[in-house]
């Protein structure tokens, strides 16, 4: 219950002190009002909410992986032996290079049946050092880059790998099929087996090596590193003319010894060293093939032992 007090019935001067002293409750309680006010605990929200789940931050754009260029392919899927994974690739690439004849002669090297598009009569060949699919394709088929159809011919599963002594099939009547599969036009071919017969083979492998770094100019890559590809295997100490030959060398040691490390992570050691032995057949000073291909020695040595 409230008291009402009559200012009027006090005391002469009763009524100014009342005053001031309702004036003093009022402000002592603001003040407690105030310190109450702040001492009254807030309530959060339990939700945390992350930058990704915040409405004033921008969703992260999607990271895509590069589509593999088509040395790629052909260097980490089809030369290995990779064909399924080779042929998606392939694929995918062609969608987004329609016109692409070099990757379009792959796919058809790859899907084709090698017997109706390479023939039925060949020759027997035997494999010497230095001899690999695309050399064979280049000497028998007149186009390094129809390695992989010769290695199928032959019922590889690693294009990569030959073996000295090993007896091979190489087609008598290919160069006119492979000519109509789409490879390469006849002008830009590798000369006739009569031509190579009258070269000493310091010759040819400047000529090769020439043609490879003619390749790279025109934009035939793959071509151009096939060629020196060949020029190498006649000569491993051929010395690069022109700073074009000199980076086509670079690319060639490295794509071997990329593939070198991939057969030595498979532990097919053998094939590894191979390759690192050729790399220092060319450039005795390729540190990443001394080192690797030690390695490659001892763990054979260790498995050797169990």
């Amino acid at each position: 219950m409230s008291m009402q007090i009559d200012i009027h019935a006090l005391p002469p001067g009763a009524s100014g002190r009342l005053r001031r002293a309702r004036a003093v409750l009022a402000a002592v309680t603001l003040v407690v009002l105030g310190v109450s006010g702040c001492a009254t605990p807030r309530k959060y929200s339990s939700v945390v909410v992350t930058p990704a789940q915040s409405p004033m931050t921008s969703p992260a754009p999607a990271v895509t992986s590069p589509r593999p260029s088509l040395a790629a392919i052909i260097r980490n899927q089809l030369q290995l032996g990779h064909y399924a994974e080779g042929e998606t690739a392939l694929r995918r690439y062609l969608k987004q290079h329609p016109g692409d004849r070099a990757a379009q002669s792959m796919l058809h090297q790859l899907t084709a049946d090698p017997r109706h598009a390479l023939g039925e009569r060949w020759r027997a060949h035997v494999v010497r050092p230095g001899d690999s699919y695309s050399t064979l394709a280049s000497r028998y088929l007149g186009d390094p880059s129809q390695f992989l159809i010769l290695a199928r011919y032959n019922g590889s599963a690693n294009p990569s790998m030959l073996r000295a002594g090993e007896t091979l099939r190489m087609p008598l009547s290919a160069a006119t099929d492979v000519a109509a599969a789409g490879a390469m036009p006849a002008a830009t071919m590798m000369p006739t087996a009569i031509v190579r017969g009258t070269e000493s083979p310091v010759s040819e492998a400047r000529r090769l090596q020439s043609e490879s770094v003619s390749l790279l100019g025109q934009g035939h890559k793959d071509q151009a590193l096939a060629r020196l590809d060949q020029a190498l295997a006649i000569d491993p100490r051929l010395k690069p003319a022109g700073a074009g030959a000199t980076a086509l060398r670079t690319q060639l040691l490295d794509s071997y010894h990329e593939r070198a490390i991939v057969l030595y992570r498979d532990q097919q050691l053998d094939q590894a060293i191979a390759l690192w032995d050729r790399v220092l057949a060319i450039a005795p000073d390729y540190e990443p093939a001394i080192v690797y291909r030690t390695r490659a020695r001892e763990l054979k040595q260790r498995l050797k032992q169990y």
